[in-house]
C-alpha cells in the first residue's frame, strides 16, 4: 500500500488555476468544459460551477484509448464518457488531476475528435509533475513540481467536495 509522504494544499491550488482559466475564458464564445475521469472530472466539475458553464460540461473515460491498454489491461473503475454539447467549433478547456507523462492527455484528445472537430483545445491540470515521454504541456497548472520516478501524486476528494493532493510512494510505475 502507497504511504503518504508529502502533502500539498489542493483547495490553494485549485484557486491558483481557476484565476488562470477564469483570465482566459472571460470572453470565449462557444467555451466548454471536459474533465477525464475521475480527478480531472472532479475539477472540471467545480470550474464548470465557478464558471458558469455547467450546461457546456462533459467527462470522457479515456481507458480505450490509452496506449498502453494492451500491456495494462482494462482498469476496473471505468465510467461513461458524457459530452452533451457540439465540440465542433468549440473551445474545449481539457482538465486532469495530474500531468505526467502526457500519455493520457494524447488519448483524451483522440477521444474529444471521435465526438468532432473542437476550434481549440487548452489544458489545464491542477499539478504538473514532469516526466514528459510525449510533447504535452498545460496551459494552465496549479503547481509544477518534480518527483520521484516511484512517487506519484493522488487527488481525492472528500463527501463534502474537499480537495486533497498527497505525494504517495509506490514502486510501480505511474503511466498518467
Amino acid at each position: 500500500m502507497p504511504t503518504t509522504n508529502h502533502d500539498f494544499d489542493a483547495e490553494a491550488l485549485y484557486r491558483v488555476l481557476l484565476e488562470q482559466v477564469r483570465a482566459a475564458f472571460a470572453d470565449v464564445p462557444d467555451a466548454a468544459i471536459v474533465g477525464i475521469h475521475s480527478g480531472g472530472a472532479w475539477l472540471a466539475e467545480r470550474l464548470a460551477t465557478d464558471l458558469d458553464l455547467k450546461g457546456r460540461l462533459g467527462f470522457i473515460d479515456v481507458s480505450f484509448y490509452r496506449d498502453d491498454y494492451a500491456k495494462k489491461g482494462l482498469h476496473p473503475d471505468v465510467k461513461p464518457t458524457h459530452i452533451g454539447f457540439n465540440v465542433d467549433g468549440a473551445t474545449i478547456l481539457l482538465v486532469d488531476d495530474v500531468l505526467h507523462t502526457g500519455r493520457t492527455t494524447r488519448a483524451a484528445i483522440n477521444v474529444l475528435f471521435d465526438y468532432g472537430r473542437p476550434a481549440c483545445i487548452r489544458l489545464a491540470a491542477l499539478a504538473d509533475r514532469g516526466g514528459r515521454e510525449l510533447p504535452v504541456a498545460p496551459d494552465f497548472v496549479g503547481v509544477r513540481t518534480t518527483l520521484e520516478r516511484h512517487q506519484q501524486l493522488a487527488l481525492a476528494r472528500s463527501e463534502t467536495g474537499q480537495l486533497t493532493l498527497t505525494i504517495e510512494e509506490d514502486n510501480a510505475d505511474s503511466a498518467k
